[in-house]
């Protein structure tokens, strides 16, 4: 699946370092002080920058969906195979079926899948991931041995390729 990239909602976001006011006021200067300029503000997006968006997290929620019917239906090796190579190479295809078969019998049978939530991040080199921008859809998900609702998160990398590919598959107890 190709879906168009914007790197300006993946750029991290410049915080401004803030010290907080003296505790009493300081006299003011005889004269003011040079500032330092501020630092730009992130622009907002146009109307067609949104619509891009929008268009993008429907179509990632729709293939974080897919990867979860895979999982649902037990062709949990056919996501694998279809997955980045840097997420092929990290487990193979039978350790990667195997957790998540064991995963999903404990969990029981699905009940529902709740509406997707689609996050972006960017990894640097030395991060606990492989370097590279994801896109992360979680669904909030009930199944029949746990009473309350489990985080189901699909994740994708965009490879080398500029094609968004599946990353990781993973169930998680939602917090409290």
């Amino acid at each position: 699946m190709r879906v168009p990239l914007l790197l300006s909602l993946l750029l991290p976001a410049v915080a401004l370092a803030q010290t907080p006011p003296p505790a009493t006021p300081a006299p003011a200067p005889a004269r003011p002080a040079p500032t330092a300029p501020a630092a730009p503000a992130r622009p907002a997006l146009t109307p067609q920058q949104q619509a891009q968006v929008q268009k993008q997290d429907q179509e990632m929620a729709a293939a974080g969906r897919k990867v979860a019917e895979l999982v649902d239906t037990q062709r949990a090796a056919e996501a694998w195979k279809g997955a980045s190579a840097i997420a092929r190479r990290s487990v193979t295809e039978q350790a990667f079926v195997a957790q998540l078969d064991a995963d999903r019998k404990r969990l029981g049978a699905l009940q529902s899948r709740g509406t997707p939530q689609v996050t972006r991040v960017k990894y640097a080199a030395g991060a606990t991931v492989p370097e590279g921008l994801y896109i992360n859809v979680s669904f909030p998900t009930r199944f029949a041995n746990s009473a309350q609702p489990v985080r189901e998160l699909v994740s994708f990398r965009l490879d080398e390729d500029r094609v968004w590919r599946l990353a990781g598959y993973s169930v998680r107890a939602a917090a409290p």
